[in-house]
């Protein structure tokens, strides 16, 4: 209720009565979008990541460019969405019908060219080692995000973290390689306790490969049944108990893997959350009867179950040059895009949030379409578009985030951010922000090294 000192302000300003009243409810909305602690944000339980990994085009995806020369607009038009002013790439079409509840970003940038040193930058919000050049993926390498969400909710106590014996942090359905498994996507230095797991629901993969590429297998060896398997763990508990095994950390990490592996097996609730045929026939349906929308429907279950980070690599997990479905389009770059690539992505996503809005979650769970780089805006001799670091779009849904908006702005021609730049550190801090955990949280390596969560600002996008 406004008071007559601040309706006197407002009036001096000259603004009507309706603009003082949608001001104040406006206000009132973003009071309610704020934590405990007073910033913006705090509403997510859980976030899912949908990584387009190969780098996918801004300009025909998210920042199209329709009054640029043909040689930068490329072949695809823009089309209008559910907020008026706003457009995206034709081929996103259901993604159009949801922007009422997307934040798109359009000025993100770094300075990796090279996949994997890209990708490590988003997906731990660091910077590399090497930012033009492959290195072999260590111990030595920064956390990702699963983990550093994992040490940042144990070192709080979060009770995120008691709802159920499911792991913290899972990845979907393979790791990512290119020339080798690729940087950034587990423990790093936290050591391996903190690795997010690694499962694939059944169904057919893209086409392409990956290190580890497996579906995850819940049922009971033959001959086994539940209690003899309790038995097994009870007794595997008191040898660990009579016994040293080395290093304190690797024996540490060994036993919570096999603990949770126990979980898995014995726990029907933990099973059913793994389970897609819990779900009906026409739900699956809708997600797409591809790898792509039957991993995004198992991060809608294993979210609602309790694991409070899951990403999902849409794409195939070796880049294998330039074919193959991934987002890497040096070559044929529209054809794989509107054929391939985007129409699984706009499917998932779009049932992803029309899922979670049915069932009151939207509110609780952050959605991010991430991704390592964005594609030149010039169009190469093979009709593609090469690696492009400089700028690049992503998006945000639910957990708080006011729908409707594009934050920041790229150039005429998609070549540099021009207002409210960004990097990868920023946008990690926007999704530890939405999550109800500070950025500026400290950890530490096993060594006792300290390190921040994240680097970065967040995003007034709340």
């Amino acid at each position: 209720m406004l008071d007559r000192r601040q309706f006197l302000k407002f009036g001096s300003l000259g603004l009507s009565l309706p603009q003082v009243l949608m001001l104040q409810a406006n206000a009132a909305q973003r009071t309610r979008a704020r934590g405990s602690s007073g910033r913006p944000g705090g509403r997510a339980k859980s976030c899912i990541v949908l990584f387009s990994w190969g780098g996918m085009s801004h300009l025909d995806t998210w920042d199209p460019k329709p009054d640029a020369s043909s040689e930068i607009r490329g072949e695809f038009k823009p089309i209008s969405t559910s907020v008026p002013g706003i457009r995206i790439g034709e081929h996103m079409p259901r993604l159009a019908r949801q922007m009422h509840h997307l934040t798109v970003v359009r000025s993100v940038s770094h300075q990796a060219p090279s996949h994997r040193s890209a990708a490590y930058w988003n997906l731990t919000g660091h910077a590399p080692p090497n930012l033009s050049s492959n290195w072999e993926a260590s111990r030595t390498d920064h956390p990702c995000l699963g983990s550093l969400t994992m040490a940042a909710l144990e070192a709080s106590q979060d009770p995120r973290l008691d709802r159920s014996l499911l792991p913290a942090a899972v990845s979907l359905p393979y790791t990512m390689a290119d020339g080798g498994r690729a940087n950034g996507q587990d423990g790093g230095f936290l050591g391996m306790k903190y690795d997010p797991i690694i499962v694939r629901p059944p169904g057919s993969p893209y086409q392409g490969k990956s290190p580890h590429s497996s579906p995850i297998n819940l049922e009971l060896p033959s001959g086994v049944d539940r209690q003899r398997l309790q038995g097994v763990r009870e007794l595997t508990g008191q040898l660990d108990a009579g016994a040293t095994m080395g290093d304190a950390l690797d024996t540490e990490s060994f036993v919570r893997s096999r603990d949770k592996a126990f979980d898995l097996l014995l726990n029907p609730a933990v099973r059913d959350a793994f389970d897609l045929e819990k779900e009906p026939a026409q739900l699956r349906a809708s997600y797409g009867q591809h790898i792509c929308g039957q991993s995004t429907l198992m991060a809608r279950r294993l979210t609602e179950a309790g694991v409070p980070m899951v990403t999902v690599y849409c794409a195939a997990g070796d880049l294998n040059g330039a074919s193959g479905d991934h987002f890497d389009t040096h070559g044929d770059n529209f054809n794989r895009l509107k054929n391939s690539m985007l129409p699984p992505l706009d499917q998932a996503s779009f049932a992803l949030l029309e899922d979670l809005q049915q069932r009151g979650r939207l509110d609780e769970t952050l959605v991010c379409w991430l991704t390592e780089f964005g594609r030149t805006p010039r169009i190469n001799g093979g009709a593609g578009r090469d690696h492009f670091p400089n700028c690049y779009s992503v998006a945000f849904a639910g957990g708080g985030v006011q729908g409707g908006q594009v934050y920041g702005k790229s150039d005429s021609i998609g070549y540099a951010p021009a207002e409210a730049g960004c990097g990868p550190e920023d946008l990690h801090a926007t999704i530890f922000q939405a999550l109800g955990i500070d950025p500026r949280t400290t950890i530490h390596s096993p060594d006792g090294r300290p390190f921040p969560l994240a680097t970065g600002k967040a995003l007034d996008i709340f």
